[in-house]
């Protein structure tokens, strides 16, 4: 974890945010947006990161802040987000959301990270904790939890722009050169080193990742028109005309809410941006308005590093965990035969600290009672005694007892699958007891007045949820 002073600087005025002052100052009452500094003084001096270079880190990405927004409620999750954020939500068996983005980092030689929450975030917290154990302080490495200071203003973060306003203060204090800013519920696999590499060699202001998509569904996305050398003269979000790409109009460049800024540049941008009244959103304000007012706005073509020999090679693996459906279909693709995510791809490993427990195992009990387990995936302690498991994940310390059926189907930890289930195309949270003889997948109508049903028949159950 991150070393912070006894007493960190407060921004209330131009001279007060000079990153180039390194003397400490007495904690002062949070001053009023109207006395921050003018975004035209502001003036950066960026230092190398504390502590000795790591290994995998150039100058660039030691140089570097990754601010991850894990905020969301993710309400289109209900009930999963009832009681946690959405990048805490189980996914794979072992692994959080969170988990992806934060592999890529690591991977790509940045472990300057600071995870910027808000609700509901203590189970984050406590994985974060758990399983991100991975920094060398003394490498001047860290992952730091950041929930709402409201050291500024008397807020909770308006949007993912005033996230990053209301955290000024850790830029002013780590003093990075660029600010790599991610969201922490996507999956997919990228090196932002190279990145980095293609922000600093255009001399941009702001690099934007972003992904192919035909132009006649790209009405879905924020969409960038750029020039032929790749820089943005247009940022639309959900447009009814995309721009196609220069040489190929069929296509347009979907934004994949990556971000690259130039620290002073960015730091200029939000403060100007909270005297206004927007949405205080990246896509919808502040990107747009950089681009009109002349900023060096680049598009970087996403480059996949998943390596799975199951997806053609012109695909891109990308997805956005916004949905009970896309959530469901994720966990699926990696139990399928050919999975287009690669997990044990050892070039792009996906980190996290093991969690203590016995291996899983399977039972048997007599030639009646052989337990039978095709395509899933069983984690840690998971137990499958004269069952039958096909197409499904089982979460840690997960039981399913003596003929019991569970198929196309994702148990969190601590489920218990009773004697004579039969469990189709659901999902069911945490420290849930199935009864024995329970049907649930097989009829919607009964489920829908039980549990929560996806406009495409998956069942949810809740956790915790006390069924007799």
């Amino acid at each position: 974890m991150s070393q912070t002073p006894d007493t960190e600087p407060i921004i209330s005025s131009p001279a007060d945010f000079s990153l180039e002052d390194h003397s400490p100052r007495e904690e002062a009452p949070p001053s009023p947006v109207d006395a921050y500094a003018r975004p035209e003084d502001v003036r950066f001096a960026p230092t190398i990161s504390r502590g000795v270079r790591s290994r995998g880190q150039d100058s660039n990405t030691q140089n570097t802040i990754v601010m991850l927004l894990a905020g969301g409620q993710g309400e289109r999750l209900y009930p999963l987000t009832r009681d946690r954020a959405k990048p805490s939500v189980p996914i794979g068996g072992v692994y959080r959301i969170i988990d992806f983005a934060l592999s890529n980092c690591i991977n790509s030689g940045m472990r300057r990270i600071l995870v910027l929450t808000q609700y509901k975030s203590f189970s984050l917290q406590r994985h974060i904790q758990a399983a991100w154990e991975l920094f060398n302080p003394v490498m001047g490495e860290y992952i730091d939890v950041i929930p709402p200071q409201q050291r500024n203003v008397q807020r909770w973060y308006q949007g993912t722009a005033d996230a990053i306003f209301q955290n000024i203060y850790m830029l002013e204090q780590e003093k990075p050169a660029h600010v790599v800013i991610l969201s922490g519920d996507h999956i997919y696999k990228m090196d932002y080193s190279k990145m980095l590499d293609f922000h600093v060699q255009n001399g941009a202001d702001l690099t934007i990742s972003c992904t192919k998509v035909p132009r006649a569904e790209a009405f879905r996305f924020g969409v960038a028109g750029t020039d032929p050398d790749g820089r943005i003269n247009r940022f639309v979000e959900k447009p009814k005309d995309p721009p196609g790409i220069p040489g190929d109009e069929e296509h347009s460049y979907s934004s994949m809410g990556v971000y690259i800024f130039s620290t002073e540049v960015l730091v200029r941008r939000v403060i100007e941006d909270v005297k206004t009244d927007t949405e205080h959103d990246f896509g919808k304000n502040i990107i747009p308005r950089m681009v009109r007012g002349g900023d060096r706005v680049f598009a970087y073509p996403f480059v996949d590093e998943n390596r799975s020999p199951n997806r053609p090679s012109d695909e891109v693996y990308w997805r956005d965990i916004g949905t009970i459906e896309s959530y469901y279909d994720a966990n699926m693709d990696l139990v399928s035969v050919s999975p287009q995510f690669n997990l044990y791809d050892e070039h792009w490993p996906i980190h996290r600290r093991s969690q203590p427990g016995p291996t899983a195992r399977t039972l048997s009990h007599g030639p009646d009672r052989v337990p039978m387990v095709v395509d899933s995936l069983l984690s840690t302690g998971a137990i499958v005694s004269g069952a039958r498991v096909e197409r499904s994940i089982l979460g840690p310390r997960s039981f399913v007892h003596s003929y019991a059926d569970v198929q196309d189907s994702i148990l969190f930890d601590d489920v218990e699958i009773g004697r004579h289930c039969k469990i189709k195309r659901a999902i069911i949270d945490k420290h849930v007891k199935i009864p024995a003889g329970t049907q649930i997948g097989y009829d919607l109508e009964l489920d829908r007045k039980r549990f929560t049903v996806s406009p495409e028949g998956i069942v949810v159950v809740p956790k915790g949820l006390a069924l007799k």
